[in-house]
């Protein structure tokens, strides 16, 4: 029987979304921390900050708002400025009638609405939205609305007008009076790294036409274009970005590497800065190495259950060595460092030679690589096996000589991490072969070779499912009987993902566990194509089949799996694998 209702608790409590103990227990952290009781409902994870808002909105007879599902028209939001809507956590939703509808979290923050009242001007009437998705939109809409962030700095470029006439000299001296602090350009260029920050980019392409700047960002591993600021910009802003990774001005004919330390919000980040020149001027590429990245453990970069259980089981090992491949940008040292994270004991000693190192470890020694003044990936390893460490990461086995010193240091008792370029794990084998080492040593020190790409997830909030034609799951070479079980879907696109239908990204992977038999045919020196075979006998799961088995859950699409790997002619006999797999999951 329903309680009669005395608080928004009573409704989740009737609804059954939480217990009497739950309750209780949020109750007394809500004493004891001075925190409103639905933030602690929500911390201690017994219902989502959708539950308790909606659960708020209905007995404080306000409307509540889905802001995942709706669009909010450009006209309003520019109604409220950036800084009042960051500063108050609020966000205009609706304009009718001379009366502005604000979405806020607390139905009982008069003093905010007040506040609004007298700086809009305007009669304010107030729907709820959960504190979090109220953030969200606000990054999203601020960051990608024109009006207030970035075209407004490109307006007070195009107010200065600039001597055209004006000699190399004096184009360096005007770059840096532009750099001055309130200068246009350095809120343009901290504005810049802001938004990609809550983009979520990966890399920000500044890149000089004839006519034009054109800035992109690389998001989930897809480039996509912002603001073309005008061509006579191009100066000021390459100045700024070489002042901020301490680089110098001057220099424009080599190329520049850098690094930048900057705090967005409450994130600190580091950017990895590369100055190019081209025939149009200096191009850079801004990579931003967020730490949260690195923070991801094994089970969290999807491997399939039997691989997942396979690698932990290889990188326990007490030595050999194990390569990871892939071309760049397929997330080889995520999985390189949750690897490291695994192992890093106060027990073992492990030491890692990178070029340059992106990331800094706790507990863990890295050497960076300096080609000039001769520390290179051999030097380092040659000193690193003095300091007798238990396990030793080479950021990328790039010559012969390289290759040589890994392999001798997993024969003396290490194990041994690294990285190729190759398309696929069998061709590891022959690429090390091809450096100059003997077939012999690569056959007793490769323990296993891991193949990976990196595939863009379908949002979750706008996930649909389907049935793909018969046409369609024949190009896949999916059987029907299989297709059956397949939990087949796309993303509509939605707010949340930027109306793309893909929001974050996950590994498809290819394990090549060294055996006997493929040890035996390495020392024979046989082909990669063979070796591929052998392997795939051997029940390895291909790139090509590892997606199909996350387009089957749901996770990917199709034309993603297509993206980043190919169907290759033993394919076929890889599926055979995964359908043996999926009838005996499915056997009722």
């Amino acid at each position: 029987m329903n309680r009669p209702l005395r608080d928004f608790t009573d409704l989740l409590l009737n609804k059954g979304v939480i217990s009497l103990e739950q309750l209780a227990e949020a109750s007394t952290m809500a004493k004891k921390d001075g925190k409103p009781v639905g933030d602690c409902i929500v911390e201690l994870q017994y219902a989502t900050p959708e539950d308790v808002t909606r659960a708020l909105a209905e007995f404080h007879k306000y409307d509540y708002v889905d802001l995942t599902s709706v669009r909010i028209p450009d006209a309003v939001i520019q109604l409220v400025p950036e800084s009042v809507a960051r500063e108050n956590k609020i966000i205009p939703y609706s304009d009718e009638d001379d009366t502005i509808c604000v979405l806020v979290s607390d139905p009982f923050d008069i003093e905010t609405i007040e506040k609004l009242r007298f700086i809009l001007n305007r009669k304010v009437e107030t729907a709820l939205a959960p504190k979090e998705h109220i953030q969200e939109a606000i990054n999203r809409y601020y960051g990608q609305t024109e009006g207030e962030s970035a075209d407004s700095m490109l307006q007070e470029f195009t107010d200065t007008q600039i001597d055209f006439t004006e000699t190399e000299e004096d184009k360096i001296n005007r770059d840096e009076q532009m750099n001055g602090d309130d200068a246009p350009v350095v809120r343009l260029v901290h504005y810049m790294i802001q938004e990609a920050v809550q983009l979520r980019a990966s890399d920000i392409h500044v890149e000089p036409f004839e006519d034009r700047v054109r800035i992109r960002y690389r998001i989930d591993g897809v480039l996509v274009e912002r603001d073309s600021p005008p061509r006579r910009l191009l100066g000021a802003i390459l100045s700024r970005i070489k002042i901020l990774a301490r680089m110098d001005i001057a220099e424009r004919r080599r190329p520049q590497d850098g690094r930048i330390k900057i705090t967005v919000g409450e994130k600190e980040l580091d950017l990895r800065v590369s100055v190019i020149p081209t025939n149009h001027g200096q191009s850079a590429v801004m990579r931003l190495l967020d730490k949260d990245n690195i923070k991801v453990g094994v089970k969290q970069l999807g491997l399939s259950e039997r691989d997942f259980k396979i690698f932990t089981s290889l990188i326990k090992r007490p030595n050999g060595i194990l390569l990871v491949t892939g071309p760049t940008g397929s997330g080889k040292t995520t999985t390189l460092y949750a690897s490291l994270n695994a192992l890093n004991r106060p027990d073992r000693k492990i030491i890692t030679a990178e070029d340059p190192v992106e990331y800094y470890l706790p507990g863990i020694n890295q050497c960076e690589v300096r080609h000039n003044i001769g520390l290179d990936f051999a030097r380092i390893i040659r000193a690193m096996l003095r300091q007798a460490p238990n396990v030793i990461l080479v950021g990328e086995m790039r010559d012969t000589e390289t290759a040589q010193m890994g392999i001798q240091a997993s024969l003396t008792g290490h194990l041994v991490f690294s990285t190729l370029h190759t398309n696929d794990a069998p061709s590891a084998i022959t690429r090390m072969v091809d450096m100059g080492v003997p077939g012999y040593m690569v056959a007793s020190s490769v323990i296993a070779v891991l193949a990976q790409r990196l595939v863009r997830k379908i949002c979750t909030r706008c996930k649909t499912n389907y049935v793909p034609s018969e046409s369609v799951l024949e190009d896949a070479g999916i059987p029907l009987e299989m297709a059956k079980h397949g939990k087949f879907s796309k993303g509509k696109g939605c707010p949340y993902c930027q109306k793309k239908g893909y929001r974050g990204r996950i590994g498809i992977y290819e394990l090549m566990v060294v055996n006997g038999r493929l040890r035996e045919m390495m020392f024979r020196g046989v082909s990669s194509a063979d070796l591929r075979t052998e392997a795939i006998k051997q029940g390895m799961t291909t790139l090509y089949c590892d997606g199909i088995r996350k387009v089957m859950n749901g996770i990917t699409t199709l034309d993603e799996v297509y993206r980043t790997a190919k169907r290759t002619e033993q394919e076929d006999m890889a599926m055979q694998t995964l359908i043996r797999e999926y009838a005996a999951e499915h056997k009722h």
